[in-house]
């Protein structure tokens, strides 16, 4: 039997152990043939109540155990990441819409996330503090409880193990909610990979749903933290909703990302990347390079080199086809992305390339000489766009960079790598990439954007995890009971 064989999980959720849900099965769907792959089970609001008295018991013992037995469960995470790699990327490719060799990456950095929790179990968590009084002061980081993880579609398993390993790893229980369009490659893969390292019954819920289900995991008593990966309108609403029952929240959101390409560079040297982060997984990607701004002298030549790019990317179904571009994730993202491409030449964009679809697939697409007010500038498109707009001064870059309400990621090109520090620093964002585009990840770093982009750098390596999944609870010791005047 396989990791994913449907015997296990077919209709069903996860809440100590393969179970029906309370509400009806949703079909799992592959957005390159519109097939059915498996019935998803569904959660109610009911499943959700009682996953989160579970969770509350099994945390308690989880906590207990000994580092390393938590973070051995980790390892082994990692491990059957590995060892059924071809398995899950099948699904990722079907049910995601991925390419090969993107479903490596992710399964590969899911790998890397367990490994690097597994270490966090056994970091310090704890620091002396001075006091001038005789007495120890000393601070310590505890498990919250229970912790809510609420996932997307488009990058599944990285977005939601994250943070699901590094809050298993500090001892908490989670409550996970996925994206409902992905859910077998972006759900039932992790929870069976955890449940087959060894993970105890109640630690970790799966409630694939609605918003109905998503809400009521915010909202439970027992959920102290929320971790929400997904777009700004809807991180606003649960930024509100969490903050109305003193829920702490980290909360990775949209973006806009800039690309500035300096007049010292050859266009033909940085189309590479250029092309990677408007492209790479349909732009289905919060980092996707969403505006390009080029300098006026090497403007022309960028664009024709971006569009002959783009011009030849084959798109299809991956599981089927050797394709650099698989399908976008349903009919309604195809849509928006459609509608903005249409506004954004109505309005005086030139169309360089793309700007067609059939079916889910949507040609790559250069908008050249784009108005700052076009939604295809202005907005997250969240699809295979490249809005291409001429800058002639270095403070005009910066000022058309710096305005958008989202912060999440910075691409720089330029052989002064000073000067590009210099820029960066000018130009609120999460992250910063000189000399490569704006689409870029690993296990180890700390991840988070500003803005509209999300309340900062809380998903990541080390102190930033450990932060975001425990609490701060302030210890003093003296060794005989203190005095006081009455």
């Amino acid at each position: 039997m396989g990791l994913l064989d449907s015997a296990v999980w077919e209709g069903k959720i996860y809440l100590d152990g393969w179970t029906a849900g309370g509400a009806e099965p949703a079909p799992s769907v592959a957005p390159a043939t519109g097939k059915e792959l498996g019935l998803v089970g569904r959660a109610s609001v009911s499943d959700v109540r009682r996953a989160a008295a579970s969770a509350e018991e099994a945390q308690k013992a989880w906590a207990a155990l000994p580092y390393p037995e938590r973070a051995a469960v980790l390892r082994r995470a990692g491990d059957l990441f590995r060892e059924h790699a071809e398995e899950i990327s099948g699904w990722l490719i079907r049910e995601g819409g991925a390419i090969p060799g993107r479903a490596g990456f992710e399964i590969d950095t899911a790998a890397q996330e367990c490994y690097e929790a597994s270490a966090l179990a056994s970091a310090p968590y704890g620091e002396m503090l001075r006091s001038a009084l005789p007495r120890y002061s000393l601070a310590r980081q505890l498990p919250v409880g229970v912790v809510g993880v609420i996932a997307p579609f488009n990058v599944p398993i990285i977005l939601a193990i994250r943070a699901i390993a590094p809050a298993l790893a500090l001892g908490n229980a989670v409550l996970f909610k996925p994206d409902p369009r992905t859910a077998v490659c972006g759900g039932v893969t992790i929870v069976r990979v955890l449940e087959e390292a060894g993970l105890p019954s109640g630690v970790l819920s799966f409630l694939p749903g609605g918003v109905d289900v998503g809400e009521a995991v915010i909202t439970d008593p027992a959920t102290r933290v929320i971790a929400f990966t997904g777009s700004t309108r809807a991180g606003r609403r649960i930024g509100e909703l969490a903050g109305k029952h003193l829920k702490r929240t980290h909360l990775e959101l949209g973006g806009n990302s800039a690309l500035i390409v300096l007049d010292d560079v050859d266009p033909a040297e940085v189309v590479s990347a250029a092309a990677w982060g408007s492209f790479f997984n349909q732009g289905q990607v919060c980092m996707t390079t969403g505006r390009h701004l080029v300098a006026a002298g090497v403007a022309d030549d960028y664009i024709a080199a971006l569009a002959e790019r783009a011009n030849h990317l084959p798109v299809g179904d991956p599981a089927t086809e050797q394709v650099a571009l698989g399908p976008v994730i349903d009919a309604q993202q195809r849509d928006n992305i459609h509608a903005r491409v249409t506004a954004s030449v109505e309005q005086g964009a030139r169309l360089a390339a793309g700007g067609t679809y059939e079916g889910l697939f949507y040609r790559p697409t250069v908008l050249a000489d784009i108005p700052t007010t076009a939604p295809g500038w202005a907005e997250e498109i969240f699809g295979p766009v490249a809005p291409v707009r001429r800058f002639s001064t270095v403070e005009e870059a910066i000022a058309l960079a710096a305005d958008s309400e989202y912060g999440l990621s910075l691409g720089i090109m330029t052989r002064d790598v000073a000067k590009a520090l210099d820029i960066a620093a000018q130009i609120p964002s999460g992250a910063v990439h000189i000399n490569d585009q704006t689409v870029n990840d690993e296990a180890v770093i700390p991840f988070g954007g500003v803005g509209a982009s999300g309340t900062g750098s809380r998903h990541g390596g080390g102190r930033a995890n450990l932060e975001a999944f425990t609490e701060t609870q302030w210890v003093t010791l003296r060794s005989t009971p203190a005095q006081y005047p009455f």
